[in-house]
Order: structure tokens, then sequence, then C-alpha cells
């Protein structure tokens, strides 16, 4: 066995992809006080927002880097289904984005909940909703991929919910603290090798507009 150098200014994960084959059993919707609300094209700024508030801890990035077109061109696509999860309050509290552009599956883009719910069992919940809404579709596919950066119980999560672990990838990218899209303090249990310049600290998720 051998250890592969991985660049200061990058960051490697491995990616394990699951898929549920087989719709699962009806079972009454787990009780919860939040609800899901339909994004009905969304702009980029709002979007964005959410995505950065649910996925900065685990270094979600992707999308806070491409260009305004890009993103619309997804998040405005008849086939791909934005939620935001919203409290009691009317406060936006997590999100769920469902992708149905390849004929015959979903893809559970982006499950999660922002850092102040994470953990606080309001996940089954979730994953039953994007479930019903999933198969809703007559899909013979749903799938997801979790990585070793997002939260540690990520994968038992999915597997205790039905998905099968069919491969793992490794992937690298620059450290999005590093090129100045995520707070040098983001994710700080994901040490920062890269020496940063003074100030370098602010977020800015409109470096694509």
């Amino acid at each position: 066995m051998g250890l592969t150098p991985v660049a200061d200014d990058q960051v490697a994960t491995i990616v394990t992809t699951l898929e549920m084959r087989t719709r699962p059993p009806l079972r009454p919707m787990p009780p919860s006080p939040l609800r899901l609300v339909r994004w009905d094209r969304p702009t980029p700024a709002r979007y964005r927002a959410l995505f950065a508030r649910v996925g900065a801890p685990w270094l979600w990035f992707s999308r806070l880097v491409m260009t305004d077109d890009a993103l619309v061109a997804i998040i405005h696509d008849p086939a791909v289904a934005v939620f935001a999860v919203v409290d009691a309050a009317g406060i936006e509290v997590g999100m769920l984005e469902l992708d149905h552009r390849e004929a015959g599956a979903c893809e559970l883009r982006y499950v999660g909940f922002v850092p102040e719910l994470a953990g606080k069992g309001h996940g089954g919940w979730l994953m039953a909703e994007a479930l019903m809404r999933a198969w809703a579709k007559g899909v013979s596919r749903v799938w997801v991929h979790t990585c070793t950066l997002d939260h540690p119980a990520a994968l038992s999560f999915y597997r205790r919910h039905g998905f099968v672990a069919i491969g793992r990838t490794v992937e690298t990218f620059p450290d999005p603290r590093g090129i100045g899209v995520l707070p040098a303090n983001t994710a700080p249990q994901i040490p920062l090798l890269v020496q940063l310049p003074s100030g370098a600290s602010s977020f800015s998720a409109t470096v694509a507009t």
C-alpha cells in the first residue's frame, strides 16, 4: 500500500455512490414540525444563500462558483425540483434537490440541514419526503452520492434507509477556503494547509455573477 500526496491547496475525498432499485414500502410519514416548500425558479442569489448555509460546514462549493447562467440552467430546469425546509417560524433551515434529468432515474442531488439542526432527528422525515417525491415520478432507480467530507453519519444514514453502495471514486479539488469562496474558518475539522493572505477570511458567494 502506498500514500498519494495531495497538494496543500487541494482537498481529497472518497466519494461513495449509492442507489435504490426498488421502491420502499409505504409507511406513515414521520411527524415533524418542519415542512417542505417548493422553490419555483429561485434566483441564483437566494439559492446560493441557502446552499452555503447548509453545505459550507462540509465544503459544498460547486454551486457557489458557477456562473448565474450555468446555475439557472440547472435549478430552473423543469426536471429539477428545489425545496427549502422551513421551520414553524418560516425560517429556511434545510434543502432538498431532486434531479430527474436522467430518464428513469432520480438523483438526490442535495439533502441537508443547517448545522444547528444536524443530528436532531429530522433526517428520517426529510428522507421520507425525498423518497416519496422521487419514486412518484415512475423511476426505476433513485441514487445519491456522499463523501468523506460529509457528516460522519451520512453514509450509514443512507444505507439505513435502503440505499446500497455500488461504487467508490476519489475526488480532488481546490480547497474553496484557499480560493476565497468560503471563509478560512469554515469546516475546521478539515485542516486548511495553504497560507492565506492577510484579511482573506470573508465569504463571497457571488464570485460567479
